[in-house]
């Protein structure tokens, strides 16, 4: 199983048509709205890394309103 945090940086007063495109997708289980650095934190789950990577490239970094995104893969011990 993989999993990670997806923070997104979205054009001025795009987080909620973001969001809603976010929820969508299969490999989000979690996104909200965020204050600070970043505009919207996803969770993303996915049976493996090969398609987890294929989605964030190809699904959530290809939202339009989408500026950048960095990706925190969590590692369990």
């Amino acid at each position: 199983m993989s999993k990670a945090y997806v923070l997104l940086n979205v054009e001025s007063g795009a987080e909620e048509a973001v969001l809603k495109q976010l929820k969508t997708i299969s490999i989000v289980k979690e996104a909200h709205i965020s204050y600070g650095v970043y505009d919207l934190i996803v969770k993303v789950d996915s049976d493996t890394m090969e398609k987890m990577k294929d989605d964030i490239s190809h699904k959530i970094r290809k939202i339009k309103q989408v500026r950048s995104t960095l990706t925190l893969i969590i590692v369990e011990g």
